[in-house]
């Protein structure tokens, strides 16, 4: 959710309509720390990878990661309605369930 800051066109120095106002030069501006709020630093990365090697998968995550080896389209679909009822939102189940199946090819991949 970072913000981008869209070049304003310039003022026309009249009074009326979209660009109006006095004709200044434009400053440029350092970027907030706000606007980097929400991105993942690679500390924070490091730890949660720790943590998911060390404790595992948590029961309804296993769950989901049975449905997703399952592989038809209604257990995909299963897996997502679990995940939403865990997690609250629609959102976070995809976000999910994208993270479950990703877990999935790994193992694969390492088998």
């Amino acid at each position: 959710m970072a913000k981008t800051a869209a070049p304003k066109p310039e003022r026309t120095g009249m009074a009326a309509g979209l660009n109006k106002g006095f004709i200044v030069t434009r400053r440029e501006l350092k970027t907030k720390p706000s606007y980097r709020r929400g991105r993942k630093g690679e500390r924070v990365s490091l730890v949660r990878e720790v943590v998911r090697e060390v404790v595992g998968f948590s029961p309804y995550e296993r769950r989901m990661i049975e449905l997703i080896k399952i592989g038809s389209a209604s257990t995909f679909k299963r897996a997502l309605k679990l995940a939403k009822k865990r997690l609250g939102t629609h959102r976070r189940g995809t976000k999910k369930r994208n993270e479950m199946s990703d877990a999935v090819a790994a193992m694969r991949r390492k088998a």
